[in-house]
């Protein structure tokens, strides 16, 4: 009898265990979302590193942009953590290029308190910013934050072709073509200060943005690049398309586009 009784335990165990073990592996197992830390400081690459993956994160470091693209080739990365001043490319052209890609969250760390610095690096698509020296619980509490943010909004794919006046521009394969056909020539410079303008329509841009925003870097106030590229760039398009000004110049302030700027499904 107690030899029957523990036969039916044992069964029952087993089944119940059948059951619980079914219901584990048909749920997908959460995996540790990864942040990529980009700094060009040894100490702060292994200080935050650590902090994050004693919370659970998943972590990849990066001394410049060069290495961080060698990750991101093997690597899906939820979460990117760049400092501003970096040998080679700065965190603000990479910023920039992540932006152009994808809606992964950014944070900025800089240990520059100046306000231009916020201002440049939020406008080129960083989430949010931190100044050097800062807390554990600053920092952590800033990484929930963007990461429960990007987990409450859709992520798709950005739409990367426009179309203004006559012309479609497709920043992906950096092609402009007029009226669905024939593509007018630009050179790497204009066409990257085209698409500055594209992304930002109707929008008055100063000198010094469309520095930052094409060249990644903090501008020279005396810099007449800018103005000799805009010259080039508006001929091209008055050229190709219906001769009227696509390009103005606002006095004392900056270029506008004032062509009305669609997305191409």
């Amino acid at each position: 009898m107690l030899q029957f009784v523990s036969t039916a335990r044992n069964r029952l165990i087993r089944a119940a265990l059948t059951h619980i073990l079914a219901i584990m592996t048909s749920q997908p197992i959460s995996q540790p979302q990864t942040i990529l830390i980009a700094d060009d400081d040894a100490d702060i690459r292994r200080l935050v590193g650590d902090l994050l993956a004693r919370e659970g994160y998943r972590v990849e470091r990066a001394e410049d942009g060069a290495e961080l693209d060698v990750i991101l080739r093997r690597t899906p990365v939820d979460l990117f953590i760049l400092d501003l001043m970096m040998p080679g490319e700065d965190g603000l052209s990479i910023c920039r290029r992540l932006r152009a890609g994808d809606d992964t969250p950014i944070l900025m760390l800089t240990a520059k308190g100046d306000e231009t610095d916020r201002v440049v690096g939020l406008e080129l698509g960083a989430d949010d910013y931190l100044v050097k020296p800062f807390g554990t619980r600053e920092l952590l509490a800033r990484i929930r934050a963007l990461l429960r943010r990007a987990g409450q909004r859709p992520r798709t794919a950005a739409t990367r072709r426009y179309t203004f006046d006559r012309f479609v521009i497709d920043l992906d394969a950096r092609s402009l073509v007029i009226d669905d056909a024939d593509p007018v020539p630009l050179t790497s410079s204009e066409f990257d200060l085209l698409a500055c303008f594209v992304t930002r329509p109707r929008r008055v841009l100063s000198r010094d943005q469309i520095l930052d925003w094409t060249h990644g870097r903090l501008s020279d106030p005396f810099d007449r690049t800018v103005d000799i590229l805009v010259s080039r760039l508006r001929k091209k398009l008055d050229a190709a398309g219906s001769g009227t000004g696509l390009i103005t110049t606002v006095r004392n302030n900056g270029y506008l586009l004032t062509a009305i700027v669609r997305q191409v499904p």
